[in-house]
């Protein structure tokens, strides 16, 4: 073990049915909001710990249920993104009101366990939880590589329903895309508009609620190098909080991935 995590602590990241076929490798950023037993509660009660501040709620469960429906790889972090959130960059210090790698303030909580960390605690973070899970991704995608498997790389997010001063954000889901080869999550954008597995009603955002920029680490460390088709998939937390949701948001983007791939013809292997 190393300075930070124990015996007693979860490893950094799992994979949900590791042998699957699918083409479609998910990843969970922020699925988890374990915190490793040395950090205690980061000083925030337990509230705080089961908020989106924490983790991306219903992202775990959403992802597990693709996996069994999609015959996919689900390769998803165990901690809090309040540990240290594995979507940005390991030296991000915060910029331009971002909180970098390591939060000591999230959507206007503090967060006191992160506040004055040594450089051997920050790296601790880093080394034994942010990379590990990055290198799980890396070591998927290498090896269906070397299998001569494609392999589409879909990020899953979840979004609160509203803002903290009380505006709503109308979207039920959102696309996220940017740089290297995001011809799939244009197409994917237009599946979700069609909704052909729903009723049509869906309000789809094309970069929102949020835009992928180079904020961003895991899709553009990942797809974009090795010309990777990818999307990030945000869904707004309220239509998957649940187990209902999360099976019927499952079978929705199922389809809506299957068309986008159709659309696009073979993906970046």
């Amino acid at each position: 073990m190393g300075p930070l995590l124990r015996a007693g602590d979860p490893a950094p990241v799992s994979v949900v049915n590791p042998g699957g076929a699918s083409p479609f490798l998910l990843i969970g950023d922020h699925a988890g909001n374990v915190i490793p037993e040395a950090l205690g509660t980061l000083g925030l009660p337990a509230a705080e710990r089961a908020r989106h501040i924490a983790w991306d709620i219903g992202i775990a469960g959403l992802g597990e249920a693709m996996a069994r429906d999609m015959d996919a790889v689900f390769v998803r972090q165990s901690y809090s993104r309040l540990v240290v959130d594995c979507n940005r960059r390991p030296d991000d210090a915060g910029t331009n009101g971002a909180p970098g790698a390591i939060a000591p303030t999230s959507d206007g909580s503090p967060v006191p366990g992160n506040r004055d960390l040594s450089r051997a605690d920050r790296q601790a973070r880093i080394d034994e939880i942010h990379e590990p899970y990055q290198q799980a991704i890396a070591a998927e995608i290498a090896h269906r590589r070397a299998a001569g498997r494609e392999t589409v790389l879909i990020a899953l997010h979840s979004f609160t329903p509203a803002l903290k001063d009380g505006r709503a954000r109308p979207w039920h889901v959102g696309v996220l895309h940017h740089l290297g080869e995001p011809a799939f999550a244009r197409a994917l954008i237009a599946a979700l508009a069609r909704d052909v597995s729903g009723d049509g009603s869906l309000t789809v955002g094309d970069n929102e609620p949020y835009r992928m920029d180079l904020i961003d680490y895991t899709v553009p460390r990942h797809a974009w190098p090795a010309g990777l088709a990818y999307a990030e998939i945000e869904v707004r937390q309220d239509l998957i909080g649940d187990a209902g949701g999360q099976a019927a948001w499952a079978a929705r983007l199922k389809v809506a991935l299957e068309a986008a791939r159709e659309n696009i013809g073979t993906a970046g292997a």
